[in-house]
């Protein structure tokens, strides 16, 4: 019998070590995120390739129209085909008079400041800032019926 308990005494079971050791894992994971950090900020993002308008639909024959310059001035004029005394040059404006002229324009043509159609026309080098102020304005005023202009290219 003493033979038989050294035996399972020296005899042991042998399992297989089924544990994982995740910690460099998570160690690289923060170096990595850390890294992507660090970097992120210093991606310069890529240049907007806006669509090409192939055919755009053509603008009501009365309108207002509101041209934005390259050195964010503004100019407002009136297009009536009915009123040819309404075919005057532009004339300049500041941001904050806008509403108003373009309230004056719209009474000239006979129309009510919601009904009235009001066109955008800015410069392309015009920053986006800019367009969306005008338009901003003129939508807090009532203005209902805005569009931008925009050149067509047949295709």
């Amino acid at each position: 019998m003493p033979a038989l308990q050294s035996s399972s005494r020296g005899h042991r079971s042998r399992r297989a070590l089924a544990d994982i050791n995740v910690v460099p894992y998570i160690d690289v994971m923060l170096v990595l995120l850390i890294i992507f950090m660090v970097t992120a900020p210093l991606i310069t993002p890529t240049m907007v390739k806006l669509p090409t308008v192939g055919n755009a639909p053509q603008a009501p024959s009365t309108l207002v129209q509101v041209t934005i310059q390259k050195d964010d001035t503004l100019q407002v004029s009136l297009r009536d085909p009915k009123n040819k005394a309404s075919q005057a040059s532009p004339q300049p404006v500041s941001l904050k008079d806008l509403p108003q002229t373009v309230q004056q324009l719209a009474s000239q043509a006979g129309l009510s400041l919601d009904a009235m159609p009001v066109l955008i026309a800015a410069d392309k080098d015009v920053k986006y800032d800019a367009v969306m102020r005008a338009l901003n304005l003129l939508k807090q005023h009532g203005v209902e019926r805005v569009g931008l202009a925009v050149q067509s290219n047949p295709s």
